[in-house]
């Protein structure tokens, strides 16, 4: 049997009717879910799907997790209808289906505590966010994907997939005491550059010394595999994983999974090594989490605000910016009176344990202010947001244009670079601090250092199951359409932030959503869509970044006919399927060099082909899956006709 990655044998211990005795990459698999996951702003959307279904049962209750975190701050929350309707529908919708696991507003940052206290090894999770691919650091196939992909799995207990390609990333030598795995992934995008090896493939991380890597650490390389451009994150589950499963509440998450390594012989298409005995503290610069340079290089520069929060900021890393805050006042250090700074714990669990340490009074000593748990400035839609021109140092995940705020400037560091940063509000080195810090205070706080228990490695077995994935139905001519029009150009990575800011994220009309389509980064998107430059024309990584899938919606009510681009971003391109929305992969650099703004062209989607100035332009077949869905004229259609035949 030819050797397969960690990702290949959790698909396989999942697959739905698959008869060879292994997965490889380019294979098409119906999947059990284990876990689908959402925020009240994914429900938004998931209701409309959920709503065209028909309300049916979910699969499994029980294993549906809803938590309201993105727009849920407590001024929000009290002053704004539009969040007050997004926490109504949540709401209904949890009393509605009774689930078992609802968060409430301010009680946990989405991925927190599921990743905490619920996820365990080799269980497949599909969430309707991006960043769902945080729990791969336990050692989980975890995916973001579009509303209604969440919406169906919901129901149906399972989805399909692609089996994606492979990448190994593999850590060298150890880290330098106080430096986190945000300096890692930083370390790591900077390296390799963001949609570019990982794009739309599996990232396997593995390290001379995987045991000096906690699951906190391992979260947020995971996290931030969504700005790498993977699929998914992954790190092989040991006596780490089953450490942090210990101290969970629920004895029946303190066990179980899938233990699954990797094959000696397992197929990845690159491997790449990362030196961390060397690495210093890193900082992305505006505005793009790839834009990474050492600390030491951009020391000094002037910030308006310093934020310390967001999914990707972990329990440990609050912790040592709180330790960090201690040995600066022990050195004298004064905060500047000018500053503004906010810290956002990841959940009510995380603020009590930081509270039962006594490091949230460091916080309060710096001046910062400590926020329930949420997105908070992350997403800058909600009453803490950055103001126009403001520069920021946070420890969130992404650092796009108008990501904390219209006009605002992040530059994205770890939680103790942000702490030492915030006494003089400019960015500091905080290894001088780091030094200073008592370890042992922080193996207390932390159980670093305690013995680790043994674990027992197995091989995935073959599931029970009749159906497989579905490919044998003829795709319907609708699919084979030719469309003519005009061409607006774009560049690489245009992400979905710029297709629809996060603001407009609460809105259900179509053509009201259209009205949205690049409102800060080209406000003139939508008249020159309707006065025919309706045909998209674009680089790399084309709807990387978040997943919502309004940002498809955007393109459909804005009257787009046709996307073509170099290479899209998994799940956006899931997202276009879902709302048949047609679009052509073309990597053709001939035809990029030819087409112009306001150039004709015409796409034939049936051939795969794009007509531009008499010459015929060949681009990549859709997997037939992906062509039926848009035959039958989106998800919800195709998934009804199923049900209906079923």
């Amino acid at each position: 049997m030819p050797g397969m990655t960690l990702t290949e044998k959790i698909l396989f211990q999942h697959a739905i009717g698959w008869q060879k005795d292994h997965v490889q990459a380019g294979d098409l698999l119906s999947i059990s879910v284990d876990w689908t996951m959402a925020s009240e702003l994914a429900w938004n959307g998931m209701n409309q799907t959920y709503t065209a279904l028909g309300r049916p049962p979910l699969f499994n209750r029980d294993r549906f997790y809803l938590a309201l975190d993105h727009t849920v701050d407590p001024v929000t929350l009290a002053n704004d209808p539009r969040t007050q309707r997004l926490v109504h529908l949540s709401r209904t919708f949890a009393q509605e289906a009774q689930l078992r696991y609802f968060f409430d507003a301010n009680e946990t940052i989405m991925h927190t505590e599921f990743y905490r206290q619920l996820v365990r090894p080799g269980e497949v999770v599909l969430g309707a966010d991006s960043h769902t691919s945080s729990h791969g650091g336990m050692g989980a196939f975890a995916i973001g994907l579009g509303g209604a992909d969440i919406a169906i799995a919901m129901v149906l207990g399972k989805s399909w997939i692609l089996v994606p390609e492979a990448i190994r990333v593999h850590y060298r030598n150890r880290l330098p005491f106080g430096l986190t795995g945000k300096d890692v992934i930083l370390k790591t995008l900077g390296t390799l550059g963001r949609n570019t090896v990982a794009m739309e493939r599996t990232v396997e991380y593995t390290a001379d010394h995987p045991e000096d890597f906690t699951t906190d650490f391992r979260f947020t390389i995971a996290n931030m595999t969504a700005e790498f451009g993977g699929l998914n994150g992954i790190f092989a589950p040991d006596a780490r994983t089953a450490e942090a499963m210990q101290r969970r509440v629920q004895a029946e998450f303190r066990e179980g999974g899938y233990w699954f390594r990797a094959d000696e012989d397992a197929r990845y298409v690159d491997r790449f090594d990362i030196e961390l005995s060397t690495l210093s503290p890193q900082i992305a610069k505006p505005f793009s989490p790839d834009n990474v340079v050492a600390i030491e290089d951009v020391a000094g520069q002037k910030l308006d605000g310093c934020f310390i929060g967001a999914c990707t900021t972990t329990q440990e890393e609050l912790v040592l910016g709180a330790l960090v805050l201690e040995a600066g006042f022990k050195r004298g250090w004064q905060p500047e009176e000018s500053g503004k700074r906010l810290v956002i714990p990841g959940s009510k669990e995380v603020r009590l344990n930081l509270e039962k340490a006594g490091l949230l009074t460091f916080y309060e000593l710096a001046g910062f202010r400590i926020g329930e748990p949420g997105c908070s400035m992350c997403l800058g839609i909600a009453s803490d947001r950055a103001e126009p021109d403001e520069v920021w140092l946070t420890s969130q995940n992404r650092n796009f244009h108008n990501r904390m705020g219209k006009g605002s400037l992040a530059w994205l560091a770890s939680g103790p670079a942000v702490a030492a940063s915030a006494f003089h509000m400019q960015i500091t080195d905080p290894r001088p601090l780091l030094a200073e810090i008592d370890q042992d205070k922080w193996r207390r706080i932390t159980g670093a250092g305690e013995p680790l228990p043994e674990v027992v490695i197995s091989e995935p077995v073959r599931s029970a199951g009749e159906e497989a994935a579905d490919e044998s139905a003829a795709v319907s001519s609708d699919s084979g359409s030719t469309v003519q029009g005009r061409v607006q150009r774009f560049g690489d990575n245009v992400d979905t932030d710029a297709m629809i800011p996060g603001e407009f994220c609460h809105l259900s009309d179509l053509k009201e959503i259209g009205e949205k389509a690049f409102y800060h980064v080209r406000p003139d998107f939508v008249e020159r869509v309707r006065a025919g430059e309706d045909i998209l024309v674009a680089g790399e990584g084309w709807g990387s970044g978040s997943s919502r899938e309004h940002a498809a919606w955007a393109l459909k009510g804005a009257g787009v006919k046709a996307i073509i681009a170099k290479s899209f971003a998994y799940i956006h391109k899931r997202n276009l399927v879902n709302e048949a929305i047609p679009f052509i992969i073309l990597r053709d650099e001939t035809f990029y060099q030819a087409v112009a703004d306001g150039d004709s062209v015409e796409v034939d989607l049936a051939a795969g082909e794009v007509r531009h100035g008499g010459v015929s332009y060949r681009g990549e077949g859709l997997p037939e899956i992906m062509r039926k869905i848009m035959a039958s004229g989106g998800i919800v259609p195709h998934v009804k006709k199923k049900l209906a035949a079923d």
